[in-house]
């Protein structure tokens, strides 16, 4: 699996073989600099990249922001995801525009309206 998970396996019917189950893996990695940062490094310093799954299990039960395609906002403290983009959040925040609409105990985001999942560094 690409994403890690805090789900226990369980019991699920055979996954139907597809056109792209022979499709190989494309190693991706970024780095995220604010903008001072960016502003302080030199140009071709090398930096540290983590692959995507790497930034996902490093956030797994830290506080999180996901922005959804529709443009809402969810922060709250990430509690599993799947290789789906499938997220389950705990003490969750809802944004809409930029202010505060709702707050949810548990949230389950269904992985197809994720646009991005970003770390916080304060709650």
């Amino acid at each position: 699996p690409i994403f890690a998970t805090t789900h226990q396996p369980s019991t699920q019917m055979a996954k139907a073989p597809s056109t792209t189950d022979n499709i190989a893996p494309i190693n991706v990695s970024f780095q995220t600099l604010t903008m001072s940062e960016a502003a302080e490094a030199p140009p071709n310093q090398e930096t540290k990249q983590r692959s995507p799954s790497e930034f996902l299990k490093s956030v797994l039960g830290r506080p999180v922001k996901v922005k959804l395609n529709s443009g809402i906002e969810y922060r709250g403290v990430l509690a599993s995801l799947d290789g789906y983009m499938n997220i389950a959040m705990e003490q969750t925040e809802e944004y809409v525009n930029g202010q505060l609409k709702n707050n949810y105990g548990d949230c389950f985001i269904r992985g197809n309206n994720v646009l991005y999942i970003s770390g916080q560094t304060k709650r």
